[in-house]
This record gives C-alpha cells, sequence and structure tokens, in this order.
C-alpha cells in the first residue's frame, strides 16, 4: 500500500453510486434470508465465529442479497472477494480466478 492508497479508497467510496454506499455491511444490517443467517442458525454462527465451510454456493434470482452476503462473509473473516457473473464467464475466467486465489493463498495465507 502506498503512502496515496488510502486516500483514493476513501474517495471511491464516497463516489460510488447510492446503492453501493447503502448495501449492508454487517450481518446485523442484512435483511431477509433469515432461516439462514439469523440469530443462532448454522452459517451465522460459522460467519460469527470465522469457521465456514470450504465453499459456499448461493443460488438464487436477481435482488436476493446474494453478493451483499459474500461481501458481508468475505469482510467479518478478512477474505479476498471476487466477483464473477455466471452469465458473462467462462471456464477460462474461473480457472484465472481459483490460480490468483491458490496464489493469494500461499504468499499471503489469505482466503478467498
Amino acid at each position: 500500500m502506498d503512502l496515496f492508497e488510502h486516500s483514493r479508497r476513501e474517495q471511491i467510496e464516497r463516489e460510488a453510486p447510492l446503492a453501493a454506499r447503502m448495501r449492508p455491511r454487517t450481518l446485523d444490517e442484512f435483511v431477509g434470508q433469515e432461516h439462514i443467517v439469523g440469530e443462532g442458525r448454522l452459517l451465522r454462527r460459522a460467519i460469527e465465529t470465522d469457521r465456514l465451510f470450504s465453499s459456499i454456493i448461493l443460488w438464487g434470482p436477481p435482488g436476493t442479497g446474494k453478493t451483499t452476503l459474500a461481501m458481508i462473509i468475505a469482510r467479518r473473516t478478512k477474505s479476498h472477494f471476487d466477483t464473477i457473473s455466471a452469465v458473462m464467464a467462462g471456464v477460462k475466467d474461473i480457472r484465472q480466478l481459483v490460480k490468483a486465489a491458490r496464489d493469494r493463498r500461499g504468499m499471503y495465507g489469505q482466503r478467498t
């Protein structure tokens, strides 16, 4: 991280679209899906204790909170977060993400 990176990140966050700025950042702010992330539920306990499974597949129609939940999990567990569109991405894109994740895990010990 260089001297100006923090300022750039803050500026990007300030200038982000309203929807991005208002997106929930914690499980307490997350609304809906109580059956999986409500108080005492298995997934919520796993997230809060940083003892997640090796992988999670979130499936559902647009607007149900999949990306937001994934971002909350990544932030809470200090993991790297990559987004990928199942509609636009191909096998090559997935392989690149997997390779980058392996490299990051090997060099920095950071999960994805």
